[in-house]
């Protein structure tokens, strides 16, 4: 049902208005990091690792059309086995954030970059959920968190935050007249009100301490990144398809 509730709203008005920054933020995010393997958690229907050099790329979600069904709570990757990991608003949707980003953190190899979206409770969009609670159904019957608390759940997970940004700064209009009338608040509140964009994103690097990186090995097999014991596609299988 969310899957569902959440593709259609990203086809409204303020849905594509959305979409649109977010995937400029992704699209820059995900260009400059290299390795092997990528997931994406979450919103399946929507392909924020587009612009990611990494050669296998696959996504990971409870509904679909995600490549891999999981739980984000229980990825069911080996540990220390990506290189890049997407959370596109998975935070404000699970029972418990912090075991998602316990989870993220346990995949990630040393070094390896996380890259996260969500939606600002200190902003218009915040003022908005308050005011008419989950009633209108996606995406505010989510749990908005706080960027602090987020930072400070990534730092004692040893997840250094490397860098941060916000946008949309117009209020959550869902009128596309009005969205254009009001363009002129972008670029005015990522000056005047850095933080009281309607969404923000984090990038952060799991760092290991007193431990010497190693390189993983251009012939590791792929197939290796699940856990043994999960029951999901093997992920060669998307490499040899992408391979074709």
């Amino acid at each position: 049902m969310l899957s569902r509730l959440n593709t259609e709203w990203f086809d409204t008005p303020l849905g594509q208005h959305l979409l649109f920054r977010e995937q400029q933020y992704f699209d820059d995010a995900v260009s400059d990091v290299f390795g092997f393997n990528a997931v994406q958690v979450g919103l399946p229907h929507l392909d924020f690792l587009r612009n990611s050099r990494i050669p296998l790329r696959v996504s990971c979600a409870v509904e679909a059309p995600a490549d891999v069904r999981a739980d984000p709570m229980f990825l069911p990757f080996e540990s220390q086995s990506l290189d890049l990991i997407l959370l596109p608003h998975v935070l404000e949707y699970s029972a418990n954030p912090h075991q998602v980003l316990r989870e993220a953190e346990r995949v990630l190899r040393p070094e390896g970059r996380l890259v996260l979206a969500g939606f600002n409770p200190r902003s218009l969009w915040g003022l908005a959920r308050r005011l008419q609670g989950g009633e209108r159904g996606y995406p505010w019957n989510g749990s908005f968190l706080n960027v602090s608390r987020v930072k400070d759940w990534m730092a004692l997970l040893g997840l250094e935050v490397a860098a941060g940004s916000m946008c949309c700064y117009r209020p959550p209009v869902n009128q596309e007249n009005w969205l254009r009338r009001l363009r002129f608040m972008e670029p005015a509140g990522d000056r005047w009100w850095a933080m009281g964009g309607g969404v923000y994103f984090l990038q952060a690097v799991k760092r290991v301490q007193g431990m010497t990186i190693i390189q993983p090995q251009w012939s590791t097999p792929v197939a290796q990144l699940l856990a043994p014991a999960a029951k999901v596609v093997n992920l060669e299988h998307y490499r040899m398809r992408r391979e074709r």
